[in-house]
């Protein structure tokens, strides 16, 4: 006679290949039911045809078989959720942020960097995927220039492992090619790279997911869209027109109903300039009032404005961003501007339905 409690220590053996979890605590086991030496439940699966389904159904049987050697052990297996248009390949991931911009040089991945510090620093599971495949630029801003991820063999599937920034999981293509290399790939590589980062990686789970888009629409625009239910997106601009006319066809692509992917609010960066040694000044070099022109053109509030800092400069060149010192005056700023995200999206997530993966066609 099989005991119903002991098998559940056994399955929590069994890794979900997804997340590092047991199966037990990802309740994926559903239904167990023992009648004499019959063992019966089951898996539930997010892709029940993933190449890995039949290794997992092995392991759960060997686990089971390793102390009840005379168990037949029926194992069914259905999907996890059965809406395709909300299915997320990270499930485990509660919110994915995406932090854009409608042109190159105003400090994108520096807010998106500084962003995913500052919410850990907040006590947030966070994790960074550097999408931005043509100038990747996190392992330089995060310090770990020549580092390589890890493959590991999940249950017959090679998963790549995230590397490890204090605490915070990031892939990056600057991770996989040398650093002097140039990416030259057309649409669909590209697109086939930013899928590989999402679901081929072994993602934690996580409280945020920052998202480091290249300027501009394009096709690793669409592909993020047509891959995961963004929770929304950050649009970064520097106060000057001609940054602000970009930004707001970034924000659109955004916002346009087939893909409807919220914008949660508005970074101004380099908003002005003031010298250590004349504390009271600003000096706005690029202008002023850009964030807030953008802020009334798409209906989204400006979680914050950054000044030009060397700090912030310094930080991003040597790999340590200045978000971790939560006492200097950038610290600071982008402490709040965690603060003001997170509020916005817990927000979001009580006024608006979960985002659907888009579905488009293209001609």
């Amino acid at each position: 006679m099989i005991d119903h409690n002991a098998l559940l220590p056994l399955l929590r053996n069994v890794k979900d290949p997804m997340t590092g979890r047991d199966i037990i605590e990802s309740k994926m086991v559903h239904d167990l039911k023992v009648k004499g030496n019959n063992v019966h439940f089951t898996l539930k699966l997010l892709n029940p045809d993933a190449p890995y389904k039949s290794n997992l159904i092995f392991d759960c049987m060997g686990q089971i078989k390793s102390k009840f050697p005379d168990a037949e052990v029926d194992i069914h297996v259905e999907a996890s959720r059965t809406n395709a248009d909300v299915q997320s390949p990270l499930p485990h991931v509660k919110n994915f942020i995406a932090v854009a911009s409608g042109k190159g040089g105003v400090g994108k991945s520096t807010a998106a960097v500084n962003l995913a510090v500052a919410l850990k620093q907040q006590g947030f599971n966070v994790g960074i995927i550097d999408a931005d495949l043509y100038g990747p630029s996190l392992p330089t801003m995060l310090g770990l220039q020549g580092e390589r991820p890890q493959i590991k063999d999940m249950y017959g599937v090679q998963t790549m492992i995230p590397l490890d920034y204090k605490g915070i999981p990031v892939m990056s293509l600057g991770f996989v090619i040398q650093p002097e290399q140039a990416v030259v790939l057309r649409g669909p590589k590209l697109s086939g790279i930013l899928k590989q980062f999402i679901s081929q990686c072994h993602w934690p789970e996580l409280d945020y997911m920052v998202i480091d888009l290249p300027p501009g629409t394009g096709d690793i625009h669409l592909t993020l869209v047509q891959t995961l239910p963004l929770t929304g997106a950050v649009m970064v601009t520097t106060p000057q027109q001609v940054a602000v006319v970009d930004a707001v066809k970034a924000a659109n692509m955004f916002l346009i109903d087939n893909i409807k992917v919220p914008v949660l609010g508005i970074i101004e960066n380099m908003a002005w300039f003031t010298p250590e040694e004349l504390p009271d000044n600003k000096y706005f070099l690029f202008g002023k009032g850009g964030g807030e022109k953008l802020s009334q053109l798409v209906k989204a509030p400006v979680i914050g404005q950054v000044p030009i800092m060397m700090s912030v400069r310094e930080g991003g060149d040597s790999g340590e961003p200045v978000a971790w010192d939560t006492e200097s005056k950038a610290g600071k700023i982008w402490k709040n501007l965690a603060i003001e995200l997170d509020k916005a999206v817990q927000q979001r997530n009580a006024n608006l339905d979960p985002t659907n993966i888009v579905k488009i066609t293209t001609y």
